[in-house]
Parts: C-alpha cells; structure tokens; sequence
C-alpha cells in the first residue's frame, strides 16, 4: 500500500481497526514530523498490518467523538 493511501485525515470515519490506542493509518496532520515516524512495528508507513499503534495524544478523545 502506498504512503499516500496510509494518510487519513483526522476527521475520517473510523475503520474497523480503529481502537482508542491504535489507529489505522496514519492519522497525523504531517507525518513527516511525527516522533514515531518510520519506526518499525509502531509506524503505519512501517508495519506490515498498516496499524499506528503510537497515535498522537488527542486521538483517545477523537476516537471517542468518532465513535459516537
């Protein structure tokens, strides 16, 4: 998959993946700045699952909004 196709914007309705820990994709608004970036088995870019399991800290409260 491609590093374009990882980058879902904030806003976007969750994925099946989405947990409050965890985000599928990359939810960063500039990943390039992201502290996680390229480390491999945390960074979606990286990880075979394309999961971010190093979300930013506001992504609890997103996914609980998200979720309803």
């Amino acid at each position: 998959m491609s590093g374009k196709e990882l980058k879902i914007p904030f806003n976007a309705p969750l994925n099946e993946m989405d947990a409050e820990n965890q985000t599928y994709g990359c939810r960063q608004n500039n990943p390039d700045i992201c502290a996680s970036n390229s480390i491999p088995g945390v960074c979606a870019f990286t990880s075979d699952d394309c999961i971010c399991k190093k979300p930013s800290r506001s992504w609890k409260k997103q996914y609980e909004k998200l979720k309803g």
